[in-house]
């Protein structure tokens, strides 16, 4: 267990504080304790670099990054990242590189997926490790691994599309989708990159992996911001038995989700954006 852990927002949809930041769509974290720092996904890279220097954030000696999954708004910033870091770890699941596109039905289509080529990023230090299974990636600090998709309430988005090797379109499963957990001094803290998994997947997945320990806070993006009412009060009312203290969703939750789950959890929702600062540690 970390005694403190400390997170900073570097990069979301929207800016809570101070002046000068920028928002963008996208996600990036940096979470500092006292044995590691991490930085948990790179944003798209119009604003990690800009963010970090205003908030007087080295993104220098980092004991790794995370790339939650291989979409554009997570990890077109890692070359920015890179370029001061130099050689560092990238922890993600082998399935980020593919060729990914949102297509509509009547099928428009733009690329959604990781904007350089794995042999360029490792040409500028990206020394990536693949994971698949729950990792522990630093001390008391894990990867959630692909997360088993069992609520029938949680359907893959049908506009996220794969071009496979042969060219041809398949349901995007997003199966690199992976979460971090924290174990911290109140419980666990779990950072969404988007929740592709599902929201409801992914807590029932580390309820089942850390049975003993409770879930303090949730984090991060959680793609409601796409689903339809029957999902949304279905995932209300799975989301209401994990008893989670604190819940701060962001990024593709969208503006509308957020105030309706600020409208239902109360004192228990936290709005946060590029500049929110976290700091978690001991009562005692």
């Amino acid at each position: 267990m970390n005694s403190k852990i400390t997170i900073t927002v570097l990069c979301d949809n929207s800016v809570i504080s101070p002046f000068g930041l920028i928002a963008e769509h996208g996600w990036a974290v940096l979470i500092e304790t006292g044995t590691f720092r991490l930085l948990f996904d790179c944003g798209q890279g119009l604003a990690i670099t800009r963010n970090s220097q205003i908030l007087g954030l080295n993104l220098n000696h980092l004991n790794g990054i995370v790339l939650s999954h291989g979409h554009y708004d997570h990890c077109s910033g890692l070359p920015d990242v890179l370029g001061i870091t130099g050689s560092t770890q990238v922890f993600c699941h082998p399935a980020v590189f593919r060729k990914r596109y949102w297509r509509d039905e009547l099928h428009q289509q733009r690329f959604i997926g990781i904007r350089h080529r794995q042999e360029y990023l490792e040409s500028l230090g990206a020394e990536f490790s693949w994971n698949r299974e729950l990792r522990e990636i630093a001390p008391s600090c894990y990867l959630t691994g692909e997360v088993p998709r069992m609520a029938t309430f949680e359907p893959p988005d049908p506009f996220m599309q794969e071009l496979t090797p042969t060219d041809e379109w398949r349901q995007d499963d997003l199966i690199d989708d992976q979460s971090l957990i924290l174990d911290g001094p109140q419980g666990l803290i779990v950072i969404l990159g988007c929740a592709h998994a599902g929201l409801i997947n992914i807590l029932t997945s580390i309820r089942k992996r850390f049975p003993d320990r409770p879930i303090d806070t949730v984090m991060g993006g959680t793609h409601l911001g796409f689903c339809n009412d029957l999902q949304f009060a279905a995932t209300i009312q799975a989301l209401e038995k994990f008893k989670i203290r604190t819940l701060a969703a962001c990024h593709c939750t969208g503006p509308k989700r957020a105030a309706e789950l600020a409208r239902i959890f109360n004192d228990q929702y936290k709005f946060i954006g590029a500049g929110s600062h976290l700091v978690f540690e001991s009562d005692q």
